[in-house]
């Protein structure tokens, strides 16, 4: 990318943020909490109509949609992203929507469909300087990211043959910071059945369950490595029927981050290993889902490619590891060139004060006009790059 085309794209991103943040807004109103098939078929419309305006072709793959720009053969520069949001349907009576010209509030736009709107500004930035994608842009936007992606990340994960390079569009760090290296997730239930009985008339009858599981979670609180390669949160604990019946059944959802293979191997293997410590109850841990971990590089030829973008706009990009996971992890844990964050810089994942940035949401469409005109070359086998899955 010559410097004169920077300075083009990011003036026609500046020249696009009303188009920006009516399409934000409207994307904003479309609540589409995961799991609510209407809601999201709603959203789901105006996404894809949005994008064959901006000259894509897209094809619904279940709730989600994968959007072709640009050249439709050779590789492609892959870019993920959600539309799935936490708030329910009616959120946006007690989170209202506002756009003062300088930051933007309401239910999804910090995370992400202000990552959304930044990709649609950025193809409208190319075609006004009079220019293209250099290589296909894919974008495929899930349905379900915000409960795991149970069948969202099937499509991601049929994508990434031939992807040159994946970028997400969640936010970045507070900073702006994109997101190199992220935490793997893995959500386990913890079962556990034992025998009902009287709790005052025959309680030596029963096995509790609820004891159980008490005990059981402490034999996991045990297994969790000191050495903050782990975080472990028990988030939800269920058991028993009644104060005189001996608790028959038990269960605690736990909530794993890893920050290294070696550690999610570990403590998984230690969660199916996990045996009943009284006789009579059985214990079972089973995985609701999973993110592989996605460990940071020593040299990331990725970051400095897209530092040395930013550069030409005006922009510093630097990049550092996230705690949290998302759709990355999976192109990430595999070795391919995977960088995070491209959404506008803002505030308030999953919290009332959600916001974005409106000059950001500019900077970032820039950002990704430029990665578009000037893509990474090739992404690698990742053949030298342990499969994690």
């Amino acid at each position: 990318m010559t410097p004169d085309l920077a300075t083009a794209l990011a003036d026609e991103t500046a020249r696009l943020l009303d188009f920006g943040r009516r399409r934000l807004r409207e994307y904003a109103l479309a609540e589409s909490p995961s799991g609510d098939s209407a809601a999201l078929a709603r959203c789901a419309g105006l996404i894809e109509a949005g994008h064959r305006e901006a000259g894509g072709t897209v094809a619904r793959e279940g709730e989600h949609l994968v959007s072709r720009f640009g050249p439709q053969e050779g590789p492609h520069l892959l870019l993920v992203g959600h539309y799935d949001t936490v708030w329910p349907v009616g959120r946006l009576d007690t989170m209202p929507y506002t756009d003062d010209g300088t930051t933007i509030t309401g239910p999804g736009t910090y995370d992400m469909k202000g990552g959304l709107v930044a990709v649609e500004m950025a193809l409208r930035a190319l075609r006004a300087a009079g220019t293209a994608p250099t290589r296909q842009v894919r974008l495929v936007v899930v349905a379900d990211e915000e409960v795991g992606s149970p069948t969202g990340s099937a499509v991601v994960e049929r994508h990434l043959d031939g992807a040159v390079a994946v970028l997400g569009l969640e936010s970045p760090h507070p900073d702006g910071a994109l997101k190199n290296a992220r935490r793997g997730s893995v959500r386990v239930r913890l079962g556990v059945r034992g025998r009902e009985a009287h709790a005052a008339l025959d309680p030596g009858k029963g096995v509790s369950a609820i004891d159980e599981l008490i005990d059981q979670l402490a034999v996991v609180r045990g297994v969790v490595p000191a050495d903050g390669t782990t975080l472990c949160n028990v988030g939800r604990i269920e058991g028993g029927r009644r104060a005189n019946v001996v608790a028959g059944e038990a269960s605690a959802e736990i909530g794993l981050r890893f920050a290294s293979a070696a550690a999610e191997r570990t403590v998984l293997g230690a969660l199916a290993a996990l045996r009943p410590v009284r006789a009579g109850a059985t214990v079972e841990a089973s995985v609701l889902s999973a993110r592989p971990t996605w460990p940071e590089r020593s040299v990331d030829p990725l970051l400095d490619h897209i530092a040395g973008i930013g550069g030409l706009l005006g922009q510093r990009i630097t990049g550092r590891p996230a705690a949290g996971a998302g759709d990355t992890n999976l192109p990430g844990s595999r070795g391919l060139p995977t960088l995070d964050g491209f959404g506008p810089p803002g505030r308030g994942a999953h919290a009332a004060d959600e916001a974005i940035s409106v000059a950001g949401l500019a900077g970032r469409a820039a950002l990704l006009a430029g990665i578009m005109v000037s893509p990474p070359p090739s992404a690698g086998s990742g053949s030298d790059s342990e499969d994690l899955r």
